[in-house]
């Protein structure tokens, strides 16, 4: 005698399981792209460098100390740039399934950036910029001084998405 087969559908639990999206982890790796762009751009427009924005000779030679403040200036003004920008590009999509992955995914991909951006710059300093002077060390030559602005990309995408969810919990309509 044969047993009738009886067929149980699975039961889907729609949010539970959310596989990764490829959407998803553009928001690290985007960033840390544009951290070779800025990379690039810091030596190009930072004293030391290219020094495109003061076009000061004498902030020109990296070993100049008085070249260290705005060099650093120069990639945190940048590193807020790119952290504003990535919050704008972010504050639509913190709605529904999957916002906290977002939002962890875009700080971590800026903090990637961030630390790309400066080792790019370092490199293209040792590339396309003056041979360091031996005789003066280590310490003298296209560097970045304050290891702290490295923490502004990922601090101005927190910033701005607090500010824009703020902004949008302000903007509703009480409920009457």
């Amino acid at each position: 005698m044969t047993q009738p087969t009886v067929h149980v559908p699975a039961e889907i639990q729609p949010d539970a399981a959310t596989p990764w999206r490829s959407r998803d982890a553009l928001w690290l790796v985007l960033p840390a792209a544009a951290g070779v762009v800025i990379g690039i751009l810091w030596w190009i427009l930072a004293p030391g460098g290219g020094n495109l924005v003061s076009g000061n000779p004498e902030l020109a030679n990296p070993a100049n100390p008085d070249s260290w403040l705005p060099r650093d200036l120069v990639l945190a003004g940048l590193m807020l740039v790119a952290g504003c920008v990535t919050g704008l590009m972010l504050d639509g999509k913190l709605q529904g399934t999957g916002a906290g992955r977002r939002l962890a995914l875009a700080l971590a991909g800026g903090a990637a950036g961030a630390a790309i951006a400066w080792v790019v710059g370092l490199v293209a300093a040792q590339l396309w910029g003056p041979a360091p002077d031996p005789s003066l060390g280590a310490d003298y030559g296209f560097t970045l001084r304050s290891y702290a602005v490295l923490i502004l990309w990922p601090g101005a995408i927190a910033f701005v998405t607090f500010v824009l969810a703020l902004f949008g919990v302000l903007s509703r309509k009480p409920v009457k």
